[in-house]
């Protein structure tokens, strides 16, 4: 059985695609997991930023590449760094403290990377019924 000359760099795009999704989830924590903390009087203004930007990013994702997998890399990313940048090194000290900043980021980022996650299922592109599949043209 021969494949396509056209089947495996697409292939390979999609995958390097995924890889990139991963990579801007886990920039997202790395950098939410240390500017969290900008505050305006009692409201964690930075957190609740980072916590929409996860969630439209984890939608956009999905929406992207057309599959609710897209989503799931950018919340894994996501998820992965800030887990470990929350846990405690030898000495003690952490990077995202237990304050209401702190809480917001974490948890309000994980439920907003689920929510994503969940409407990329419910809004991924689909093909309208009438329209045909698109063809190979002559030399591909």
């Amino acid at each position: 059985m021969e494949s396509t000359p056209r089947s495996r760099p697409a292939s390979v795009s999609t995958g390097l695609t995924y890889v990139a999704l991963l990579l801007l989830g886990a920039a997202q924590g790395l950098i939410g997991c240390f500017q969290f903390s900008r505050v305006t009087d009692p409201v964690p203004v930075a957190a609740l930023i980072f916590c929409a930007l996860i969630f439209a990013s984890c939608l956009l994702g999905g929406w992207g590449m057309g599959s609710p997998l897209g989503a799931l890399m950018v919340a894994l990313g996501w998820f992965g760094v800030s887990v470990l940048l929350t846990m405690p090194t030898a000495n003690g000290s952490v990077i995202v403290t237990n304050t209401a900043a702190g809480r917001w980021f974490l948890y309000g980022g994980a439920i907003c990377a689920g929510a994503g996650l969940a409407v990329s299922f419910r809004w991924r592109a689909r093909r309208p019924a009438g329209l045909p599949r698109p063809t190979p043209g002559p030399g591909s």
